[in-house]
């Protein structure tokens, strides 16, 4: 298999047209259809069906194009790493995370890591999803942000603690909850709740709160970033880790009277025994420790 066969077994599967799939791959349409076939005489089944209108997958060839998806983006990662490693860099630690602002020292994690390893580069990725963690499991990422409920149960790694993420309300600045200090079910009355977006099971604790005391209307938003363009536009109010507060100031959080804090963790594998992989951790909680006040925040 070619990294040429990949680009446009992807490419195809997005146009689902060979001349467009040609184009974009800057190759004949005959050159196309036999990178394609190659790849499927090459895998063993048929990944298109080809007809007068086009392409569409097989269902085998839906599951092998996201995979060859992975691959191509792994491959890309290993080479920009490579590059970085021979441009003076004599290792590299990779840290994954869902957001900037689940680590919200992170910066000053990365200065006080480089003065003790100069030459060692800390590759900070920001995956979402469950993407994030087969990265990790499968060796392409070293130290992986997650919460500990949902990595306790794998495994040969090694989880650390970090802090506990409290759950807040966001409102709009100009919400007439934005003056109150500290929020209950009862302020939900009358409101518009922003739920789904795949919350963990403590947000999910608290949603179910607020619903079951006083009943609010709710809206179904896909994601974070949805949810809170949806609270920008007056369309509802939300509940959201504190991790996921990025310190814009656009909108309010408000602490709340009920829900679960959230474990968050690091997670880094046991045979992973690296003297780098240990100090990235021990300074993160250095700071978070430093910062005590701030964790009160988060």
């Amino acid at each position: 298999m070619t990294t040429r066969q990949i680009d446009c077994a992807i490419e195809l599967a997005h146009t689902l047209n060979f001349r467009k799939a040609s184009e974009n791959c800057n190759i004949s349409q005959p050159g196309l259809s036999y990178q394609i076939q190659t790849l499927e005489e090459e895998a063993g089944f048929t990944i298109f069906l080809r007809s007068g209108k086009g392409a569409n997958l097989t269902p085998a060839g839906a599951a092998f194009i996201s995979e060859l998806v992975k691959i191509k983006e792994n491959l890309r990662r290993a080479t920009e790493n490579a590059r970085n490693i021979s441009h003076g860099f004599s290792d590299s630690l990779s840290v994954s995370l869902p957001l900037r602002s689940a680590l919200c020292f992170l910066p000053q994690i990365m200065k006080n890591f480089k003065k003790e390893f100069p030459h060692v580069l800390l590759n900070i990725q920001f995956q979402y999803g469950k993407s994030r963690t087969e990265n990790f499991l499968t060796g392409n990422t070293d130290v992986m942000f997650g919460r500990k409920n949902a990595l306790s149960h794998i495994p040969q790694i090694e989880l650390h603690t970090i802090f506990q993420s409290h759950i807040y309300l966001i409102v709009q600045k100009e919400d007439s909850l934005a003056k109150k200090e500290i929020i209950t079910p009862q302020d939900f009355k009358g409101r518009t709740l922003l739920v789904g977006g795949g919350s963990p099971p403590e947000l999910k604790k608290a949603q179910e709160t607020v619903i079951n005391s006083v009943h609010p209307e709710t809206m179904n938003s896909e994601d974070h970033f949805t949810t809170l363009t949806n609270v920008a536009a007056g369309n509802g109010v939300c509940l959201s880790p504190g991790f996921c507060n990025d310190r814009t100031e656009e909108f309010v959080w408000l602490p709340i009277t009920f829900g679960t804090p959230i474990e968050c963790v690091l997670a880094t594998r046991s045979d992973d025994h690296r003297e780098t992989t240990k100090r990235f951790i021990k300074i993160t909680k250095e700071i978070y420790e430093a910062h005590n006040a701030e964790k009160e925040m988060l």
